[in-house]
């Protein structure tokens, strides 16, 4: 009953978010990674089942008993002095039930205040907050069901927005084949009051909703596991100038090269060395993000991002490294551990 409840859940929101694509999405900041390892795996990856807690920010169905007494700590150093951070802990209640609770935000950094000619009138700030309920469910041994809930708060100078936003995720997992699976409908919500107000009415914005199928393979014979997230499949454009016909070409592009760009647009690939029990390297590659970031007639690693990651004493740290444009370098650090190796219960 509660496998079917939630499938029917997540149609009905796809049915609604669907139709609201056509309004102007707000609160962006949900979308980017939280986490090195997530960051490493091109922004988003929902499919690997395995002892990484801030891997449910992702996709809430990827809770497990092994997330138990988990603590995630994750930091991101952007471009222009814009820094994104988040805390993470995991608890489990019996053998069935999961849960996390924690916070990610996204400071801007300080800006100066004019009025029209120019006169410095003082400094103000923009932050973006999102406190994170996650609740994840056993279902079978390979499959698990979650479901995130998300109170968001907007401050941008004097302009404040309240949002609640919801993460249904699917998990499928078959340690034998060593291959795992995830779905998730991320951000269906909606904005409790906007950022100004129209004749004296809410100007209400669509939160930026992502269905998002994630696959993962591991060689049984190579320490190598190999991931495709396919997003935003609830919108096949996803040019930048959402005028663009999805079929005619740019650039010089013929209609069918233009169709396979828009394809492949959704999708982002990666490679995952697992060298030791506590060891990963990961090299991941992001087409819409190379296809928005890379400076035309340039050679560019916009598109690609790298981390690494490994165990030292009772900690897990990660690293990243993902570069957008030349010059322009996101670095992200995430450290974790289990509370329990400390005694806590």
């Amino acid at each position: 009953m509660v496998y079917r409840l939630f499938v029917i859940s997540v149609f009905m929101c796809v049915s609604l978010a669907v139709q609201a694509q056509a309004g102007k999405d707000v609160f962006q900041f949900l979308n980017l990674p939280t986490g090195a390892r997530q960051a490493g795996f091109g922004g988003s990856n929902v499919s690997i089942y395995d002892d990484d807690l801030n891997f449910a920010l992702a996709n809430p169905a990827l809770l497990s008993e092994k997330t138990h007494n988990m603590l995630g700590l994750n930091y991101t150093n952007q471009f222009a002095d814009i820094n994104l951070g988040s805390v993470l802990f995991g608890r489990n209640f019996g053998k069935k039930n999961f849960m996390a609770f924690g916070i990610h935000y996204i400071d801007y950094g300080r800006f100066l205040e004019t009025n029209e000619v120019d006169e410095i009138l003082g400094e103000f700030t923009a932050k973006d907050f999102a406190v994170n309920v996650i609740y994840t469910r056993w279902l079978s041994p390979r499959w698990t069901a979650g479901v995130t809930m998300k109170p968001i708060y907007s401050a941008y100078e004097r302009y404040s927005s309240f949002g609640l936003a919801f993460d249904f995720g699917l998990s499928y997992h078959n340690e034998k084949a060593l291959f795992s699976a995830g779905l998730v409908l991320r951000n269906a919500g909606f904005q409790f009051n906007g950022y100004h107000s129209i004749d004296g009415q809410q100007n209400r914005e669509w939160l930026p909703l992502d269905l998002q199928l994630g696959l993962s393979q591991r060689f049984p014979h190579a320490p190598i596991r190999i991931s495709m997230t396919v997003h935003n499949m609830q919108r096949w454009n996803l040019s930048y100038g959402q005028s663009a016909s999805a079929t005619e070409g740019e650039d010089g592009q013929t209609r069918a090269e233009a169709w396979f760009d828009m394809l492949f647009r959704h999708t982002i690939f990666s490679v995952e060395i697992l060298p030791t029990k506590n060891t990963y390297i990961v090299v991941s590659y992001n087409h819409r993000r190379h296809a928005e970031m890379a400076i035309r007639g340039r050679r560019s690693v916009a598109g690609f991002a790298f981390g690494a990651g490994l165990k030292l004493y009772k900690f897990h740290l990660g690293v990243s490294v993902v570069p957008y444009q030349t010059g322009n370098l996101s670095y992200n650090v995430t450290l974790s551990t289990s509370l329990s190796e400390f005694g806590i219960k």
